[in-house]
């Protein structure tokens, strides 16, 4: 197992935004966050994502575009009992940038015991030769 490269950061300072959404900050400007991990296993790309008690045929949309991978879900719950009701909702939203070498025409998604996997083919990176080159003087 490797972690993939990032190359492409799209906000400056991403693990920061990151840290501020932590519980104990409360600062969410962007909605709720998905707690994501990412690996490379196997010559693919996988993404995990935590998503406890959402229907995923109903909540989950997920879009590839241009080797950026969008993650949408909603969350609601209701509990009623006799003189008592409950509900909680929520949109969660999570974007990554894909490795360079990602196939976007393969992708696979899974659910099962509240997490999502997402595995992206990889194509095999061409390493390009060195070539000496001559000073002239």
């Amino acid at each position: 197992m490797s972690l993939p490269e990032r190359r492409d950061v799209r906000l400056p300072f991403p693990e920061l935004m990151e840290w501020l959404e932590q519980p104990m900050f409360g600062f969410r400007p962007f909605g709720q966050i998905l707690r994501v991990e990412d690996y490379i296993a196997e010559g693919r790309y996988v993404l995990r994502a935590e998503l406890p008690g959402v229907d995923p045929d109903k909540d989950v949309e997920i879009v590839v575009d241009d080797r950026v991978l969008h993650i949408r879900a909603e969350k609601t719950r209701r509990t009623t009992e006799p003189h008592r009701s409950e509900f909680a909702y929520g949109a969660l939203a999570r974007t990554v940038t894909l490795p360079a070498t990602a196939k976007t025409d393969d992708v696979k998604a899974t659910y099962a015991n509240g997490v999502l996997e997402i595995s992206v083919g990889l194509a095999e990176e061409k390493k390009a030769e060195g070539r000496r080159i001559t000073v002239e003087h």
